[in-house]
């Protein structure tokens, strides 16, 4: 019975934890709007007629406006970015870190595949979007960490790469408008 009762402790411990890190930190919405920024600036790339080993080079570059801009957007959205005095925030950052893991893979089929390259660059990204469903207790995480890897390999197999570039910018701001909306409503629920 005390067993019990001590586990039912730590899981609203751990709910109120959860609860915090979506509240002050908007659920990444800061980091889902830069991805849509991101994502433009390789459709951008991809429309040029560099060749594909330049566009997929610049692809790889494009990422490292995601802090500095992420950050940006956090100050004005008045999001915690650092989410200080909750140690949740660092599960958070576990989760964008292993991305760099994979990131490897597209970095073997820049040079195997290239012309498939941002197809698994897309695919990655969508995949590691999945832990975060259970940090921010998020069905739009959940969701699109399953669409993004499916969607992106049907188009990247069957379309040209800029196509599933435009793809993934219109993705990116449905998937932000939902978070907008999942942020209201847990604000709403205060």
């Amino acid at each position: 019975m005390r067993r019990s009762h001590l586990a039912r402790e730590k899981m609203k411990e751990l709910n109120e934890l959860i609860r915090d890190c979506a509240l002050r930190q908007k659920k990444g919405l800061h980091f889902i709007l830069t991805s849509v920024l991101i994502w433009a600036l390789i459709l951008i790339v991809f429309l040029t007629p560099l060749t594909i080993e330049q566009k997929n080079l610049i692809t790889f570059c494009c990422s490292a406006v995601l802090f500095p801009a992420a950050w940006m957007l956090a100050k004005v959205l008045h999001i915690d970015f650092e989410g200080k005095g909750n140690p949740l925030t660092r599960a958070g950052i576990l989760f964008s870190v292993n991305q760099m893991l994979y990131i490897l893979i597209a970095m073997w089929v820049f040079a195997a595949v290239p012309g498939k390259m941002l197809m698994v660059y897309a695919m990655i990204f969508g995949a590691h979007l999945m832990p975060f469903s259970w940090l921010y207790r998020s069905k739009s995480y959940l969701a699109f960490s399953i669409v993004i890897p499916i969607l992106a390999l049907i188009v990247g197999l069957m379309c040209p790469s800029y196509v599933l570039a435009a793809l993934m910018v219109v993705i990116e701001a449905v998937f932000a408008c939902c978070l907008h909306r999942e942020c209201k409503q847990l604000a709403a629920n205060r």
